[in-house]
């Protein structure tokens, strides 16, 4: 054999001797690499569940860590629990509803991001990016029959309407109308879709309060670039109203009083007067004409439900004070899911919110101190832009109403809080 072949050989050898050893030490890498971190796998250990156990002993801790006490929190794991319990493998033992929940109230609690939150809760960004959104659907579908109901008959509106007049002393009121922008992280290519007229992107929360601060409707989902008269137009709601297919009851006589008025929604000025929609007078028409500005402030007594309705969830789900950034459709659940909560520990849980979060007036003085609210969440109040001429008919009956508050419907303070 010359040494040419010889050298051939050799060099043949050694290839095949590399190939085998790269191969074991690919066959070797693949049977030790583990599917999760380390740490992660000690969830049972270091997992914020363990800090719930000792929070038990200080409710009040308990509460601000969930929102709500234990009480309320057990009740709502029994409800959620068959929609997002999961079965255990051969491979691993599934994330507990308990732990499902509890990681997507610290979302919203918190706003916190699925790579900080997962520190705290043991479970992967990428198993986050699952569960949370799952957990507020599920959280939407069991609570939304019973806690954000719309009335569906003339007995159901005149119940909404009875409780205005009592705590608010503005009669034949079906709810406060109102629009807030949710700031959000753009979708890709989405250009200014989203772009308001504040400089950010959001989308649009649409909604009508009782007199409690509850959500009776919450329409989301319109992008923040659209006009207000646009968000509210392309509400199921709105065209439900126009088509007079939502049960109102007609016109009726006023308690104690021999005027015929009908059924309202009260709004600020963002809005269009109609005969089923009462807004404010502008500044422009009040000069002289007192029983316009105690229209405007009997009004803006019954408006402010939804101004503290939105101020309280907010405050206390303070993802509303970061810029989203989910797909458009989870932050649909997410939105979803803070409404809902917000009408449920409103009914279940006395500390949600306490007196020091509504707005209280001192009638002696004129003054109204604002409650508790999230000023500089990233909610905001919708763009004011002129909606055009109103219609004749709502004139009119703005000024019955007007001429109600000072004669039959006059409040013995309101004068105080005129100029």
């Amino acid at each position: 054999m010359s040494s040419e072949e010889e050298e051939s050989l050799a060099l043949a050898g050694l290839a095949v001797a590399l190939c085998v050893k790269r191969a074991k030490s690919a066959s070797g890498s693949k049977r030790g690499r583990k599917w999760s971190r380390e740490w992660l796998l000690k969830r049972k250990t270091y997992t914020h569940t363990n800090l719930l156990v000792e929070l038990r002993a200080v409710p009040k801790d308990w509460k601000n860590y969930l929102r709500m006490n234990e009480e309320t929190y057990l009740n709502l794991l029994s409800l959620v629990t068959p929609f997002i319990e999961k079965e255990d493998t051969v491979m691993r033992c599934a994330i507990t509803p308990h732990e499902r929940l509890t990681a997507t109230l610290r979302f919203l609690a918190t706003g916190r991001s699925y790579e900080d939150l997962k520190f705290s809760t043991l479970i992967s960004a990428q198993a986050l990016r699952v569960i949370i959104p799952e957990t507020c659907r599920a959280i939407y579908k069991v609570l939304q029959n019973q806690y954000l109901k719309f009335p569906q008959t003339e007995e159901e509106w005149k119940s909404v309407a009875g409780q205005f007049e009592q705590d608010w002393q503005f009669p034949h009121c079906l709810g406060a109308l109102d629009g807030k922008h949710v700031d959000i992280i753009p979708p890709a290519d989405s250009g200014s879709l989203f772009y308001n007229y504040k400089g950010r992107h959001s989308l649009v929360l649409m909604a009508i309060a009782n007199a409690k601060c509850e959500f009776i409707m919450c329409d989301f989902g319109s992008n923040g670039r659209n006009s207000d008269g646009g968000v509210i137009q392309n509400t199921l709601f709105y065209r439900k109203l126009t088509n007079k297919s939502l049960n109102i009851p007609a016109e009726g006589q006023l308690d104690k009083s021999h005027r015929v008025l009908p059924y309202v929604f009260v709004c600020d000025d963002a809005f269009a007067l109609r005969p089923d929609m009462m807004k404010p007078y502008r500044m422009g028409d009040l000069t002289g004409h007192n029983e316009r500005k105690i229209f405007n402030y009997r009004l803006s007594r019954a408006r402010r439900v939804i101004e503290s309705a939105f101020g309280i969830m907010a405050s206390r789900f303070r993802i509303f004070h970061t810029r989203i950034n989910l797909s458009l459709d989870n932050i649909d659940a997410v939105v979803m899911a803070c409404c809902v909560l917000h009408n449920y520990l409103l009914k279940s849980s006395l500390s949600y919110a306490s007196a020091d979060c509504f707005d209280v007036e001192n009638i002696n003085c004129g003054t109204t101190v604002q409650g508790l609210r999230a000023e500089e969440s990233n909610m905001m109040n919708i763009a004011r832009r002129n909606q055009g001429n109103p219609m004749e008919a709502a004139k009119i009956i703005r000024e019955n109403f007007a001429d109600y508050f000072i004669s039959e419907g006059k409040l013995p303070w309101q004068d105080n809080f005129i100029e």
